[in-house]
């Protein structure tokens, strides 16, 4: 991943050594392929080689979509296998339903499903690596129980910690953009972002936590206080949501 990364900031062009460097690493070349054959990119079908995905998505997105699969291998569980595979489940399932929506608002908000997969990836990346530090962090934040999730003022007085300030510096290292690593700094707080392509991004978090919350029948606690600010940030109306919605789960489920 370092080695692509290296290579795009240095202006390689060339599909064929960018490929190889994929291939070297076998489980982020089979997950990038995963990836690419969902619902989001289904358009660009059929994606036979690394060098036809490089080709049809792009160099800069193909390597956005790298460092998000390369951080779940970064990341790896020391303990509480349970809550961490509940915590992955979660982020891939956001991080799908974020690129389907910018994939249909992309004419409106300008935000790219290579981007969206990432931001819907590190979004709460802070959080396996309180896990890895806090030995009673899953049981405290209830992380091993059926939707359980994090609020976050108790995490801040439990732990003295912020999993949103520690994403963001996670995906600072990572050296995702500026707007992305905004988003993940403020995905539960809108309002303190001013920066117009940051705002729509949590925009776009935010709808895929509620279609997440939906799915899994589960309550959406913040949706009530944000529904207002993100539809108007994503162009929408209380009218036209529902259709979105519709659209947006008919896809995942297809690519499911």
């Amino acid at each position: 991943m370092l080695e692509l990364q290296d290579q795009l900031a240095r202006g390689v062009s060339d599909v064929r050594l960018l490929a190889r460097t994929i291939e070297q690493d076998p489980g982020i070349g089979a997950m990038l392929f995963k990836v690419v054959q969902g619902a989001a990119f289904r358009r660009l079908q059929p994606l036979a080689s690394l060098e036809h995905v490089l080709q049809a998505i792009g160099l800069q997105q193909t390597g956005n979509l790298v460092r998000a699969i390369a951080l779940s291998a970064a990341v790896p569980a020391k303990h509480n296998q349970k809550a961490f595979e509940a915590y992955w489940a979660r982020s891939r399932a956001v991080s799908e339903l974020a690129m389907l929506i910018a994939d249909e608002r992309v004419t409106v908000c300008n935000i790219f499903p290579d981007q969206a997969c990432l931001a819907g990836v590190f979004h709460d990346c802070g959080v396996p690596v309180l896990m890895q530090r806090f030995s009673s962090y899953c049981r405290d934040m209830r992380l091993e129980l059926a939707g359980g999730w994090i609020d976050l003022q108790e995490e801040d007085a439990r732990f003295n910690a912020d999993h949103c300030v520690i994403g963001y510096l996670v995906a600072r290292h990572w050296k995702l953009p500026d707007f992305i690593c905004d988003a993940i700094r403020f995905h539960h707080d809108m309002t303190l972002i001013h920066h117009h392509t940051a705002r729509t991004m949590v925009a776009i978090l935010q709808l895929a936590f509620h279609l997440y919350h939906h799915e899994q029948h589960l309550p959406s606690p913040e949706w009530s206080s944000v529904q207002d600010e993100v539809l108007d940030e994503l162009g929408l109306g209380a009218d036209t949501l529902p259709e979105l919605a519709d659209v947006v789960l008919e896809r995942y489920h297809g690519a499911a």
